[in-house]
């Protein structure tokens, strides 16, 4: 353990922890509920919409949708088994309630290739399961990030439905009560709803955010809503194959990864939320709704060996639709829609969590040149087209031009400084990381070409140019004095992005130098045995130079590299340290400090399919041909 790592500040105790945070989602947006069930986060239209709900980033101003049960505190919760559906409980003198939260969704129909499509509303229902009970829903609505008022209206026509027409939601409730409560609006907006239930009546409130309400609204049509999501997320894990080591918490994290992915275009998010603080009074807060290349290769890996090979290639189409348009050179980050556009703005109104400003909509990473998402995406691409060859769902003709016009550009590039993996925004820099995944593009590049009998013109070029890069990281990445692959080039800082320096097959897991690096990053940039931080930033000198906590993908890419050095026992201890500290809701976030708070943006898709890929790589320690065939794409 190294020591010097800063303490966390004190909490405030009317934040909720990033861990209590129940996530749901109906993949066209999320929501967070807190521990007293009020929903902190909503965005609408879609993921990457202005936010409806945004007491999560500021307590005062950004509003949320509480529910509660007189005499009774914080509720139980848990999620109902391989979905992504809240239950609830209460408990009061008087009796007690159960009750449910979900975005509700639906499996695919005769011609809708989806497996969890969107129905454009969050349900929330409380049924009396014993005595009586009071209860009660207030809905303070706040669009456009809490910079507009609601302004609601009752459509007479419409059964007493509540329409707000600057975010284009709607508020409708169904019940079997002989006397149906009507929603009340306040002077400022705020919608309240009160109701008496006897033991086995019902009160469903529903808020679309995308057309109008289904009719009639009725209890019934809730029940069969609530079936239908139940069984296209239990449909979508049931096709989960893996059933190995640390198989539950796979699944949850595999739920999770789903939850993140854009149902419409196959896009995965890095996370549902924007501006959570990488530490709490620091300012690296950033808009993560968006779709980074550098999960490229992670993301096909894991969802083809848990068997999700639709969603994998949706996913990697939408990266080879951008290397079209662009001609192979590759922006790091696009929107839902496959765009590289978005302009970053700071939302000053908002105090940000645990008032940790600024809080941020948009990303200026767009403009960045970050020479790795090249190798990440034909890390991707290799892995696809192995596993889909004998499917009949293999990348064609023209889908494999896009994929080598990002060898070509990168083949061209790879010698130019960049801004590197971590996104370092002060100085384009030589990142050892950044030559390593030039090489794996150029590696998988000549290894696509050869497997598809593709004899191009400039495979001899690939070649030559692979070769160069590998003797230059070999020569310039590795730093003697230190003993491991640093940072940049003439650098004597240690990165954790070089964890991956086996795993991506440039090395043998077991190799001195791998070894020797494992080490010496977990000496100077681990923290408790377990938790890995991604780099100093004060010796990086990153533009920010504050503190962060432990980076959790680090801390996982850890785990997977100590299996392939051979040494599974210390990868298994730091595996169940890490799952240790896991969330109520079996979430993780971004960053966690040593005591196990989370930071960061949350949940974090990264973070999940780190712990999916460690967990794989732990269950077949021991098998050293599994291992390595991985390591080496050349399937399991």
């Amino acid at each position: 353990m190294t020591a010097g790592w800063p303490g966390l500040p004190g909490t405030a105790d009317d934040w909720p922890p990033l861990g209590s945070l129940a996530f749901l989602s109906d993949c066209r947006t999320a929501a967070l509920i807190g521990p007293d069930a009020a929903v902190e986060w909503l965005c609408a239209p879609r993921f990457d919409g202005p936010s409806v709900f945004t007491r999560l980033l500021d307590r005062r101003v950004g509003g949320a949708w509480e529910v509660r049960v007189t005499g009774a505190g914080s509720p139980d919760r848990r999620y109902a088994d391989a979905t992504l559906l809240v239950e609830n409980g209460w408990t009061t003198p008087q009796g007690e309630v159960v009750g449910e939260d979900f975005l509700a969704a639906h499996g695919p129909g005769s011609d809708d290739i989806h497996e969890v499509a969107p129905r454009g509303m969050l349900v929330r229902v409380l049924t009396c399961v014993r005595g009586r009970a009071r209860v009660g829903h207030r809905v303070d609505a706040r669009p456009d990030h809490a910079r507009a008022a609601p302004r609601w209206t009752e459509d007479a026509d419409e059964g007493g439905v509540l329409r707000e027409a600057g975010a284009g939601l709607w508020l409708g409730t169904a019940s079997d009560l002989a006397q149906p409560p009507r929603a009340r609006l306040t002077d400022d907006g705020v919608v309240t709803l009160d109701a008496d239930l006897c033991e086995g009546e019902s009160l469903a409130v529903l808020l679309g955010y995308d057309g109008s309400p289904p009719e009639p609204l009725t209890l019934e049509l809730v029940r069969r809503t609530r079936e239908e999501t139940v069984a296209a997320w239990r449909a979508w894990d049931a096709r989960n194959s893996y059933e190995g080591f640390g198989a539950d918490r796979v699944r949850r994290s595999a739920l999770t990864v789903r939850g993140l992915m854009a149902t419409d275009t196959g896009a995965l998010l890095a996370a549902a939320t924007t501006s959570l603080p990488e530490w709490i009074g620091g300012e690296r807060n950033w808009d993560y709704r968006y779709l980074w290349h550098r999960d490229a290769a992670l993301v096909v890996l894991v969802l083809m060996r848990l068997g999700h090979r639709a969603e994998a290639a949706r996913y990697l189409r939408i990266l080879l639709d951008h290397s079209v348009r662009a001609d192979g050179v590759l922006h790091p980050m696009l929107d839902i829609d496959g765009r590289p556009e978005g302009e970053e703005a700071v939302l000053g109104h908002l105090s940000g969590y645990r008032d940790s400003p600024p809080v941020r909509h948009g990303n200026t990473a767009f403009t960045q040149h970050q020479l790795d998402v090249y190798g990440q995406v034909l890390d991707a691409a290799y892995v696809y087209q192995r596993a889909a060859l004998d499917s009949g769902e293999a990348l064609g003709a023209e889908e494999l031009a896009a994929v080598y016009a990002v060898v070509d550009a990168a083949a061209g590039r790879w010698r130019e400084p960049d801004d590197g993996i971590w996104e370092v925004r002060n100085k384009p820099r030589h990142w050892t990381s950044s030559k390593l995944y030039a090489w794996v593009c150029l590696d998988r590049g000549v290894r696509l070409a050869e497997l598809m009998g593709d004899e191009r013109p400039d495979l001899g070029r690939w070649r030559r140019e692979r070769d160069a890069v590998r003797e230059e990281i070999l020569t310039r990445g590795w730093n003697e004095t230190v003993g491991a692959f640093t940072q940049s080039y003439g650098s004597t800082n240690l990165d954790a992005s070089l964890l991956a320096v086996a795993l991506l097959g440039f090395l043998d897991g077991t190799d001195p130098r791998v070894v020797s690096t494992l080490d010496r990053i977990d000496e100077e940039l681990g923290e408790d045995g377990w938790l890995v931080h991604r780099y100093d930033p004060v010796a990086t000198d990153d533009g920010i130079n504050t503190p962060e906590g432990g980076f959790l993908l680090s801390s996982f890419t850890m785990v997977s590299a100590l299996v392939l050095a051979g040494r599974t026992e210390e990868a298994h201890r730091r595996y169940e340290e890490l799952c240790s500290r896991i969330g109520q809701f079996g979430l993780f976030a971004e960053e966690m400090t040593r005591d196990g708070t989370l930071l960061g943006n949350y949940p974090q898709a990264f973070t999940h399919l780190g712990l999916i890929d460690a967990a794989m790589n732990l269950d077949a320690a021991g098998e050293e041909e599994v291992l390595h065939a991985w390591a080496n794409r050349k399937g399991p």
